[in-house]
């Protein structure tokens, strides 16, 4: 196909949610992808590492329970489902999901080369130009940054990718950064057999994005696996012995060895130079008619399901337009009301403000805390159970600006906090919505009997 009401430059779950949502509304749609259809998150992010961090999350709810037993891990067979779960890097299905939209699935590079055109270089060198009727949307995700660290690239590290797909779990693994990333994978490679893994953080604190008390509860039990933290340091030089050794030397001159770096510092726009791409409200470049951009090629959010949230909106909003009606467009939820699960033990979640973030756009703040491990619910899911939830309230409007929980299982607790936080809902409504008993959820009451209702 030469010619097409929509082409979309990217086949990742961003990509995918457009044409499904433009196919829907009518409109012939051509998706070209260089990689795997489906993407980052289907292959080498979101789905490997919760495969390989679901096993870890078992035996440590097994270790609360007196009268349980695990034997040891069985490495090969957590590696196998990995396999399982990623297809075994197969995008087959992927590509038939695309095509019955329907879609035309075109294989290649494709990038932007004039007004409503898109040129895409085929695997074997071949060049075809498609023209778009209506819109050209790209989709192309987002990169690992590599630190410009003396010898790094030489090195040739782990990224994420390496990391969730390792076929044989090296034995000392270093880990530089203390991000989402670098979190999950230390934890879950640690466990699978990375007996002597250290992680490098240039920072104070793990997860600093995050409330303090949840790196800080995350930090505990790191250390309490036996993972070795070191905060404020920073790598100045890095090489890689003919045996394979990595050597990290850092700048108080301290040298750390290992099997095996994984590089895990951030991720940036896959644009033609690293840089957000600016949207407006229904996903469109601001001074086009025909050019949009959806997930993390955007730079809003670089978290899967907000992607595919944007996708929708964007797949909507070409739809109206191509019909001649008002598109549809982003809530304040995009900004504020994202979501975010970090997959450690404990885990750690999140949604809208931090008190530091609301603090410094100006609201009238007021914070409660409640230690989870009080919580009859809890307590029934293990001894020995630590967590805390934080909750940052608007005084004014007296609705929830944000919610951190930090705790074993905590993540099927978030979406009644995004629903609270992205819906506004007024705290006395909230206080109506009676928790079941005895589950974790009656954090909620517990957190509105500290706030005074």
């Amino acid at each position: 196909m030469t010619e097409a009401d929509v082409i979309i430059v990217g086949a990742g779950p961003a990509g995918e949610n457009v044409a499904g949502r433009v196919a829907a509304g009518g409109l012939s749609c051509v998706v070209v992808e260089s990689h795997l259809a489906g993407g980052e998150c289907s292959y080498y992010a979101c789905m490997p590492s919760k495969a390989l961090l679901r096993p870890m999350e078992l035996a440590d709810e097994v270790g609360r329970l007196p009268g349980l037993e695990l034997g040891p891990v069985d490495v090969a067979k957590v590696l196998a489902r990995r396999d399982e779960v990623i297809a075994h890097l197969d995008d087959s299905s992927q590509v038939e999901w695309i095509t019955k939209q329907p879609a035309t699935f075109v294989r290649g590079s494709g990038r932007v080369s004039g007004e409503r055109e898109v040129e895409v270089t085929a695997p074997d060198g071949s060049v075809t130009t498609v023209r778009a009727r209506r819109a050209v949307v790209l989709a192309t995700g987002s990169v690992p940054v590599l630190p410009p660290i003396k010898g790094l690239a030489e090195a040739q590290p782990w990224g994420s990718r390496e990391a969730t797909t390792v076929k044989e779990v090296p034995a000392r693994l270093i880990v530089l950064g203390g991000g989402v990333v670098a979190c999950e994978m230390a934890q879950a490679l640690h466990a699978l057999g990375a007996g002597h893994t250290t992680m490098i953080v240039r920072g104070g604190r793990l997860l600093e994005r995050n409330e303090p008390f949840a790196g800080e509860l995350l930090a505990e039990s790191m250390r309490g696996k036996g993972i070795e933290l070191l905060f404020g340091a920073e790598a100045s030089e890095v090489s890689r012995a003919a045996d394979g050794t990595v050597r990290v030397t850092l700048k108080d001159g301290r040298t750390l060895e290992a099997d095996e770096l994984l590089v895990a510092t951030g991720r940036k726009p896959a644009s033609h130079d690293g840089r957000p791409i600016e949207v407006d409200e229904s996903l469109r470049v601001p001074g086009s008619d025909w050019l949009y951009a959806v997930g993390d090629v955007n730079g809003r959010n670089l978290l899967t399901h907000m992607g595919k949230y944007q996708a929708r909106i964007c797949g909507d909003a070409i739809v109206a337009r191509a019909r001649g009606q008002e598109p549809s467009v982003l809530d304040e939820a995009d900004k504020y009301g994202a979501p975010q699960v970090v997959f450690t033990d404990p885990q750690v979640c999140a949604v809208g403000r931090t008190e530091e973030a609301a603090r410094a756009e100006g609201f009238d703040v007021r914070v409660v805390e409640y230690d989870l491990g009080q919580v009859s619910g809890a307590h029934l899911l293990g001894d020995g159970y630590q967590g805390r939830a934080k909750a940052v309230v608007d005084e004014g409007r007296k609705v929830l600006l944000g919610v951190t929980f930090a705790g074993p299982g905590v993540a099927e607790l978030l979406h009644a906090a995004t629903i609270a936080v992205t819906a506004e809902v007024p705290l006395e409504r909230l206080w109506h919505a009676v928790p079941a008993y005895p589950t974790v959820s009656e954090i909620w009451l517990r957190l509105l009997e500290e706030y005074g209702l």
